[in-house]
């Protein structure tokens, strides 16, 4: 046992994480694939990289709409 911790991390090697339009979900898709129906990029310098940092926490009260604008997310939403 050392005496580091580990963050997990938000996707796994080769895989990036993108965001629901208009919702707070979220998933891994590849490196060489493109976004679901649905779910698009993070904004750039926005991007989760481990659970629970600066990012994923925002995301959990901010997402964006079908232009791309961010927007909090309306309470019980």
């Amino acid at each position: 046992m050392t005496g580091c911790s580990v963050e997990d991390a938000t996707c796994g090697g080769g895989e990036y994480p993108v965001m629901s339009i208009g919702g707070t979900g979220s998933a891994c898709v590849s490196n060489d694939e493109e976004p679901p129906k649905g779910y698009t990029r993070y904004p750039e310098g926005k991007v989760p990289k481990h659970v629970g940092d600066e990012w994923d926490t925002y995301w959990q009260t901010h997402t964006v709409d079908e232009d791309g604008k961010i927007v909090e997310v309306p309470q019980g939403g």
